[in-house]
């Protein structure tokens, strides 16, 4: 597959223009980034199994859920670029306005800044290395789609 080809597809379909997404801030590129992780993990259950739906919502939410975020960022760490780390610690340490549920606030910061990490890389077109924290992440915390 194309690198950042839904992106590119996206941007031209709906006649975006170019953004300097250094000017982003850390909340918007988790906004981002909590919708990619999501469709990935969506699409990957649903892809193992044609289940009834609350089934699906029933697996997904094991991963999508803060405390696994957490848990998937805390086993990234020694695999990221110092460029990845980096948006990584501004998402973490950004001030959300609105408070965590079913979840710690260390777990929520953590999560954050994992999504943050992962709008950033879509948004520069760097969807293999999205797919590949990811993938790595989840075997690394021990989970398994």
């Amino acid at each position: 597959m194309e690198e950042g080809m839904i992106l590119s597809q996206i941007k031209q379909v709906f006649d975006c223009g170019k953004q300097d997404i250094r000017t982003y801030s850390p909340l918007t590129l988790a906004y981002i980034g909590d919708g990619v992780y999501e469709l990935i993990i969506r699409t990957v259950v649903v892809e193992r199994a044609n289940r009834n739906v609350n089934d699906l919502n029933r697996i997904a939410v094991r991963y999508v859920k803060a405390s696994a975020q957490a848990g998937i960022i805390e086993a990234l760490q020694p695999f990221l670029t110092e460029e990845e780390a980096e948006v990584y610690k501004r998402g973490r340490n950004a001030k959300p306005h609105s408070a965590a549920k079913n979840a710690s606030l260390s777990d929520y910061h953590k999560a954050t800044g994992f999504e943050a990490l992962i709008g950033y890389l879509y948004l520069t077109d760097r969807t293999d290395r999205v797919l590949e924290l990811v993938k790595k992440g989840v075997e690394a915390a021990g989970m398994s789609i």
